[in-house]
């Protein structure tokens, strides 16, 4: 639509004000006295041909290799062109000097390919210039659509991830026949709801995204003895920001995964901050456990991809390990200030 509008623009100021202009540096008094059906001739052809250059899309068709209709285009232009040079001279103005005449045929001439260029080299350029637009917003596109098709799969991953390890943890509960098991099944149904109602959605209210990490760490808590001990902090200056769905918890996960011991005192913190502007998430785990095999997780290279997609050039990501305490830090610029 916004482009049809600059089209019409176009055309507008080409028939509106720069023909008109044009057409002023010809001697029209003389021309409107005594030449008339000429002048009216060429006003019209002029017209007509930017608007068959228009409709015919002669980038377009350059691109889509169809050179010979381009060619005929061309041709037939030119020689319409040429036949208007041939335009009878009005009985008045035919005199007997050979010399007179073939100046006025000669100016005629030069008049009438003068308009030919002009219109020609305006219309060419215009008509690049779109073909160029449209190339860049049809490029936009198919970047924007892989983008989508990316973060789907980034999320479709970290989703399963997620209800692994933590089937993982009420199978625990179960075998060890805690009292805490009934709850822990009422909040995990709770995680699920949240998971169901999000699935769609690209951006979500702070709070809920905040809500969901509350009952995860709670999840958590049920599953643990005395000898790790959670600080979980939030603050939610504003509450309404909107933030991705399910951006924190491979973070808040990987502190429990790796950072929780039945037999040593071990301490996770969590610190969440919100505001209009910017959301903040520092974890702080011991390292109680490591993976077999060394390797970074598929869940923190998912949001590294995902925060690549979502905030290009808006967020840093820190984590690393540092006497034996994982770190991770990450700031998001949700809103330019």
């Amino acid at each position: 639509m916004k482009k049809n509008r600059i089209a019409l623009y176009i055309d507008l100021l080409f028939c509106l004000v720069i023909m008109p202009l044009a057409i002023m540096l010809l001697p029209v008094d003389r021309w409107i006295a005594h030449n008339t059906a000429f002048l009216l001739t060429l006003v019209a052809y002029v017209y007509l041909l930017y608007f068959v250059y228009r409709c015919a899309c002669l980038p377009k068709l350059f691109m889509q290799r169809k050179y010979l209709r381009i060619a005929l285009l061309l041709v037939v232009l030119a020689a319409v062109t040429e036949l208007l040079t041939y335009f009878p001279m009005p009985a008045e103005r035919i005199t007997a000097d050979t010399q007179l005449m073939a100046a006025r045929m000669n100016m005629r001439r030069q008049t009438i390919w003068f308009f030919f260029l002009v219109v020609t080299g305006f219309s060419l350029a215009i008509e690049l210039t779109f073909e160029l637009f449209r190339q860049i917003l049809s490029r936009q596109e198919v970047e924007a659509e892989k983008d989508k098709a990316e973060l789907a799969l980034y999320k479709a991953q970290i989703n399963p991830h997620f209800l692994f390890n933590t089937l993982n943890t009420l199978y625990a509960l179960v075998l060890s026949g805690s009292d805490k098991t009934e709850s822990a099944f009422v909040k995990f149904s709770g995680i699920l709801r949240y998971m169901y109602s999000q699935s769609g959605a690209e951006l979500i209210p702070a709070a809920r995204e905040l809500e969901y990490v509350r009952q995860y760490v709670d999840l958590q808590r049920l599953r643990l003895n005395h000898h790790t001990m959670v600080n979980l902090v939030v603050e939610a200056v504003y509450a309404q920001a909107l933030v991705p769905p399910m951006i924190l918890i491979t973070f808040v996960e990987n502190a429990f995964k790796y950072g929780t011991s039945s037999e040593t005192d071990c301490t996770i913190l969590i610190r969440i901050h919100v505001d209009e502007f910017c959301l903040w998430l520092e974890t702080e785990n011991a390292v109680m456990r490591r993976r077999e095999d060394g390797a970074c997780g598929i869940g923190i290279a998912n949001c590294r991809k995902r925060l690549e997609l979502l905030y290009p050039g808006r967020y840093t990501l820190q984590t690393g390990e540092t006497d034996g305490t994982y770190r991770v830090r990450l700031e998001i610029k949700i809103k330019d200030e």
